[in-house]
């Protein structure tokens, strides 16, 4: 089993924001799965399929950002899934927009989706998919992740959101360790 959850905030307002980052590469990922948000279960979007003999859990919350663990633990405790199992994308500032990185653990980095995810899943070790949104220091941190992405960032935004599903996608059938050797060097 693999579960693919992308972070971001539900709703008009928060669409194509940096925060939503996570939310841009699910919509990517569900194209390359065939599968649609075309249900709401374990308070968040919900797609499922199989693909390459595994079954394949597609999550966008609906809690907002700072409760995104409660939706993972909910769908971990149906399907007795484990942290292994889980593949989390988001948005991260320390990276410029158009640059990815996997890591397969790590601390929540004063990001509140991951602090979220690792008090309900009860760890910091599992896959991870960051996606780069930059930062300003001229602009502060809130204003900053639910902001907009400029429009000369478009090209490097839409590689990164391409990539990203990409890397997912492959990470289905493959190692995540051979996942990030491949797509961490883009």
């Amino acid at each position: 089993m693999k579960i693919f959850v992308g972070l971001g905030n539900p709703g008009k307002k928060y669409e194509n924001t940096r925060h939503n980052a996570g939310f841009m590469v699910m919509d990517e990922l569900a194209k390359l799965c065939e599968v649609s948000f075309d249900q709401e279960k374990f308070s968040a979007y919900f797609a499922k399929t199989k693909l390459k003999g595994k079954d394949v859990i597609l999550l966008k919350p609906t809690t907002y950002m700072n409760n995104s663990g409660f939706a993972l633990r909910q769908c971990m405790d149906f399907y007795k899934a484990s942290p292994e199992d889980v593949t989390v994308i988001y948005d991260d500032v320390d990276l410029p927009v158009g640059k990815i990185r996997l890591r397969q653990k790590g601390s929540a980095g004063g990001h509140n989706g991951i602090k979220s995810i690792i008090q309900c899943i009860f760890t910091s070790e599992f896959d991870r998919i960051r996606v780069g949104v930059g930062k300003d220091p001229q602009i502060d941190m809130i204003n900053w992740v639910l902001g907009k992405f400029r429009e000369e960032e478009q090209k490097d935004l839409k590689n990164a959101v391409e990539n990203s599903a990409k890397a997912a996608y492959y990470s289905i059938d493959h190692s995540f360790m051979d996942t990030m050797n491949l797509y961490n060097k883009k």
